[in-house]
């Protein structure tokens, strides 16, 4: 049975705390205008938001497996809104970039053990866990959506503002997460985490095709915003406005592949995923005029999310006697490993255009779909799936 407060309440938080990795890349254009960085250098802010997630993830990951540790869902979001509200604060690149990094460590600290909360509510619901990875990709959104319009009000120092939301939901889950997930005291819920063999050769195929996909995650989130500005001539307002659509239609793509994980398998949500990104991003860099690049843009962000929710849900069911782990990968190490090539497409949009980085993402989909041909169905046993309205 899937335990829908638990799932809402996971979503929830999953929401506040990706709030953060959202306003990074909507910080970008402003550090380049009222800071003049290179593309490059705003790149290696992307990638001090990812390589210290991405090399102690795995570790937070493995630390839950072997007791569940559930502070670290809020003591996590608290320190991911901390890094990126003092990153606006120091003029400094060197300081910037270090606060950046220490929200990447705090959006490490949350990602395993939230995941692995969020199967214990979803059971093996594909959607479940879609309505879970929804929260982050909300919270993406909602990061672009909210960070634009008070660094045009307050310029980069009302980064500062931008914490409030995670010490309000730090302090509702510090009061509310263990009865949610378990139930009262003498009324607890039955697990429904995955048991079975660990099956490592099929979860490193996945785990590849994750690093893939972020590559194009990550540079289509980094450089839309830019390249509707420079390339497109809009506003600074259009081009937030570009990174948002993405990002919120991205959050549907969540849902489809939950759905259609659930009534055609995993895998076929994952093919159809990739394989309908490569003609939608050729139209993306084909469109001269910004209002027909925007539809390009919404269908991008639906073929690039297919995928993801699917991810942690098949990791966790390759790996389900490490499900902490598992989570660790999927949600964090393989998604933030594709932003430590985000430098290079950053320095080659500097010698050439942005218009050919995106060209040149183009072939991150292909790449994605071929790998994902050698995937095979995991033998981990299926939970029964049920929706309930509380917590029995």
């Amino acid at each position: 049975m899937v335990n829908r407060r638990g799932i809402a309440m996971m979503s929830s938080a999953h929401l506040v705390d990706d709030l953060y990795q959202g306003i990074v890349p909507a910080m970008l254009p402003f550090l380049v205008i009222e800071r003049h960085y290179s593309y490059a250098a705003v790149a290696g802010l992307t990638l001090a938001a990812t390589m210290l997630s991405s090399v102690v993830q795995p570790a937070f990951g493995v630390w839950s497996d072997k007791k569940p540790r559930r502070w670290l869902i809020p003591a996590g979001m608290t320190t991911a809104a901390l890094g990126v509200g003092l990153a606006g604060l120091f003029p400094s690149y060197a300081l910037t970039w270090v606060m950046i990094a220490i929200s990447g460590l705090g959006i490490a600290a949350f990602h395993p053990s939230a995941a692995s909360a969020a199967r214990r509510a979803s059971g093996d619901s594909n959607r479940g866990m879609s309505v879970f990875a929804l929260g982050g990709n909300i919270g993406f959104a909602l990061g672009t959506f909210i960070a634009t319009p008070v660094l045009l009000w307050c310029g980069l120092k009302g980064t500062a503002l931008l914490v409030l939301p995670a010490l309000v939901m730090a302090g509702i889950l510090v009061k509310r997460l263990g009865p949610v997930l378990d139930g009262p005291a003498g009324a607890r819920i039955a697990s429904t985490m995955p048991k079975g063999e660990d099956n490592w050769p099929e979860f490193l195929k996945l785990t590849a095709i994750v690093v893939v996909r972020s590559i194009a995650f990550f540079g289509l989130s980094s450089f839309l915003a830019l390249y509707f500005i420079h390339d497109l001539g809009t506003s600074q307002e259009i081009g937030g406005a570009a990174l948002t659509v993405f990002l919120a239609s991205g959050a549907c793509g969540t849902l489809l592949g939950g759905w259609l994980a659930d009534r055609f398998g995993a895998l076929v949500s994952i093919r159809y995923g990739f394989a309908f990104a490569i003609p939608v991003m050729i139209g993306l860099v084909s469109a001269t005029e910004w209002h027909v690049a925007l539809i390009f843009v919404a269908l991008s962000g639906v073929c690039i999310f297919v995928p993801f929710s699917v991810f942690v849900i098949l990791g966790q069911n390759y790996l389900p006697n490490r499900v902490g782990t598992a989570s660790g990968v999927t949600v964090g190490l393989a998604v933030t490993v594709g932003g430590l090539f985000n430098p290079v497409l950053g320095a080659l949009a500097d010698a050439t255009n942005l218009h050919l980085t995106l060209t040149v993402l183009i072939g991150v989909p292909v790449v994605a779909l071929i790998l994902s041909a050698f995937l095979h169905v995991p033998t981990t046993p299926r939970q029964s799936v049920g929706w309930q309205r509380g917590q029995k």
